[in-house]
């Protein structure tokens, strides 16, 4: 007993030391990120005003790798990068199409941190318009609003992690959406090329229009469509019960592509409903929103029928697994495709917090998913001005 005893309060220690590395990496971070945004900010300065040219700058690598032996990043590709780091960051073309979200992060009035590129581009697109400015027009107000991007959101992120979503993104509200997401989700260099790969961002802009109302009341950037399970490695004529193996023996992966808020309780669930046993297949619980998360697989395009079978699980695991203080229960159908008429019809008078999404098990080229968010675009601005 004294061993088992003994080995509990070393593990006490053993947690102190890992917190105060945690901080004192963060700091660290923090540290480096505001130094490479300060001399970014003078390179591209001096640059600007025609001061510098390339051949000084790489005279400055020179100089602070003679001055600072072994101290890493200042070479002269180094140092354009943290001119474009400085750029990105601190023009009116970031700062402005976010104004108010970024004003709501900063206020801690915005948790979730919801994030949509469709308002922003809908206005864009509409002929002889100009984006809004609704960023503060005084300089020094603005001055506030870019220091707390620089302090509050971008000294969060890992460099190699900026560098990342620097080269492979495009607009504000993207570039946003992901620092956001690296930030919620801790993701490693890893994890984000994944999901940059993968269109995390269109993905997850496009679902928040193929959602039901019920859970438009959700955090928007919960639930994609379709998802991607590049990972799996199924063969051609896979069973529902060869994909559902698949997704548990890459449980880690599968969360991933969910999102971390996910506790996973179990597949073949099983739900006694009269004098029947009845199996899910894979159920989860999501922390932030305290509720349970039934996913049911489908190897076939969407058929009506399937949804009547999910609401009834759904019901059974409100009234008999749902805790007193949690929310109701919601479903996520994964199909292999979707007529997105008979959807529709099929979600017209649901009431359950559900929605049918696509799965797919290679990945989709990023220009074909940034085209359908852009076609969604156009229609949404269609409609506005009808």
């Amino acid at each position: 007993m004294g061993k088992i005893k003994t080995n509990r309060e070393f593990e006490q220690v053993a947690i102190l030391i890992e917190e105060a590395r945690m901080r004192a990496f963060q700091k660290v971070n923090e540290e480096l990120v505001l130094l490479y945004f300060k001399v970014g900010g003078i390179v591209s300065i001096k640059v600007a005003d025609g001061i510098w040219g390339e051949n000084t700058v790489g005279e400055l690598a020179v100089f602070v790798q003679n001055k600072f032996p072994g101290f890493s990043g200042f070479t002269r590709r180094g140092l354009y990068r943290m001119k474009q780091f400085y750029d990105t960051y601190s023009s009116t073309g970031f700062v402005t199409p976010l104004a108010t979200q970024l004003e709501a992060y900063f206020a801690g009035t915005n948790e979730n941190a919801k994030v949509s590129a469709l308002p922003t581009q809908i206005q864009a697109s509409k002929p002889g318009s100009k984006k809004v400015s609704t960023v503060p027009t005084q300089p020094g107000q603005f001055k506030v609003l870019q220091d707390q991007l620089v302090s509050s959101l971008l000294c969060k992120v890992t460099w190699s992690n900026h560098l990342e979503i620097l080269s492979q993104t495009k607009s504000p509200e993207e570039k946003f959406f992901y620092l956001l997401h690296c930030i919620k989700e801790r993701w490693s260099m890893r994890d984000l090329r994944r999901q940059l790969a993968s269109g995390y961002f269109e993905r997850t802009m496009l679902s928040n229009k193929k959602v039901s109302t019920v859970l438009t009341q959700l955090p928007q950037d919960l639930f994609k469509d379709p998802y991607i399970f590049e990972f799996l490695d199924l063969p051609d004529g896979h069973s529902e019960t060869d994909l559902e193996k698949a997704l548990t023996l890459n449980l880690q992966k599968f969360i991933l592509e969910i999102g971390k808020g996910f506790t996973y309780m179990g597949t073949q669930y099983r739900l006694q409903v009269g004098n029947k046993d009845y199996y899910t297949d894979l159920l989860f619980y999501h922390r932030d929103l305290q509720c349970l998360v039934l996913f049911e697989l489908k190897i076939q395009e969407f058929e009506p029928e399937f949804l009547g079978k999910l609401n009834f699980y759904l019901e059974a695991l409100d009234r008999d697994v749902k805790r007193p203080f949690e929310k109701n229960s919601v479903g996520v159908l994964l199909c292999k495709g979707k007529d997105t008429e008979v959807v529709e019809y099929a979600m017209a008078r649901n009431t359950s917090p559900a929605m049918i999404a696509d799965y797919e098990t290679k990945l989709i080229p990023k220009n074909v998913l940034a085209k359908k968010l852009h076609q969604l675009v156009e229609q949404l601005s269609k409609e506005e001005t009808d």
